[in-house]
């Protein structure tokens, strides 16, 4: 049985995001990628405390891409 990933029957999609630096396109995409379940909690919260460690508190979800 194939995984939820590899399900042919639905379409393929492509999907852009554009806006203007610092206006949540790299948090928008990782929110995506956790909330399907393509990335782990634990992997947003070690990339959380590199973003902190960077001066970038809050950027947790956007150091996924």
């Amino acid at each position: 049985m194939p995984s939820q990933w590899e399900d042919r029957s639905k379409p393929h999609r492509n999907i852009v995001f554009i806006g203007h630096v610092d206006h949540g396109k790299s948090t928008t995409v990782g929110r995506l990628l956790l909330d399907s379940g393509h990335i782990e909690e634990h992997v947003i919260e070690k990339n959380e405390k590199l973003a902190a460690e960077s001066g970038k508190a809050g950027f947790g979800l956007a150091y996924v891409m």
